[in-house]
């Protein structure tokens, strides 16, 4: 069954009636005349199929049928008029959804603190995150399942198809067994650590970080030896702890404090030197959606 098409001015000429209850009052807050707004009624009656008002000479009095449909147009009324002010507000930013994706590395000490300023500031954008390696949000990127993404990479990497702001840059430590004959220094050699197996992340997860800590072991003439890999910065911490190698981790996953894992900081000689690593705030290149400008305002840039 069809529904006949209803124009929008004929729930507001319905609503003046309904709330005067005298159609020349009504016509007068429509700022029209009288008898067109009477001829406006009885096509919005003759529409639905059903009587809204009851008319006598004297008085003007609403059906059982138009006082159920009155809040319903009320309320559709009200939602028109804020139409305006809302497409403004999400065009600003100010209300919305922002899809934001991060690496692990990010949730220990970045991130927490930009999602609460992000949240006081913005309090009615909708924010969903989801931990997600690099490939990983690379490939969200590409189906438009998420704005924005936190990603750990090497200098000088850029993703493509993507801008970027630079967040953090920071060392790589040692993660190693706590009862490791290295572990009780407090900087290591990097010499005397390049021989231990190694726990590292597959390379399709952060491809640049990856090659920068082979290189580092091609310039010293060694192949690492790798004992295991896992994908998550925390498994990678879990299985040194189990004594299956050390790892190359970002000097802050010295706060992921697991019982049986120490971290040192290793010292390179000229020419030879521990790689650093960087963490980006990522989006599709173009201008920044106004949800994802305002998360960008709460993750301050490093110096170029």
């Amino acid at each position: 069954m069809s529904h006949p098409h209803i124009e929008f001015r004929l729930w507001r000429q319905f609503a003046a009636v309904a709330e005067e209850l005298h159609f020349g009052r009504a016509a007068a807050r429509l700022h029209m005349t009288q008898p067109p707004l009477t001829q406006a009624i009885a096509h919005l009656e003759a529409l639905l199929g059903v009587r809204l008002f009851e008319r006598t000479k004297r008085s003007v009095q609403m059906t059982a049928a138009g006082a159920a449909l009155l809040p319903q147009v009320l309320e559709l009324l009200a939602r028109a008029q804020a139409l305006p002010e809302q497409a403004r507000a999400a065009g600003a930013g100010e209300v919305g959804r922002l899809r934001l994706a991060f690496v692990s590395t990010a949730g220990f000490s970045l991130l927490p603190e930009w999602v609460r300023v992000f949240r006081e500031r913005n309090p009615l954008v909708q924010l969903e995150l989801l931990e997600a390696t690099g490939d990983t949000q690379l490939q969200a990127f590409e189906r438009r399942d998420i704005d924005a993404g936190v990603i750990l990479h090497s200098p000088g990497f850029a993703p493509p198809g993507l801008r970027s702001l630079r967040v953090a840059r920071e060392p790589l430590v040692l993660a190693l067994p706590e009862q490791h004959p290295l572990a009780d220094g407090a900087a290591l050699a990097l010499d005397e650590v390049l021989t231990q197996p190694l726990v590292i992340f597959p390379r399709r997860i952060l491809p640049s970080l990856y090659d920068a800590i082979f290189g580092m072991y091609h310039v010293a003439a060694q192949s690492p030896q790798v004992a295991q890999e896992a994908i998550q910065m925390q498994t990678i911490v879990n299985l040194v702890s189990a004594g299956l190698g050390v790892a190359w981790v970002p000097d802050s996953v010295r706060q992921f404090q697991r019982p049986g894992v120490v971290y040192r900081s290793v010292v390179g000689k000229r020419g030879r030197q521990v790689p650093v690593c960087e963490t980006s705030l990522v989006w599709p290149e173009g201008a920044a959606p106004a949800c994802v400008a305002r998360f960008i305002d709460c993750a301050p840039a490093l110096p170029v």
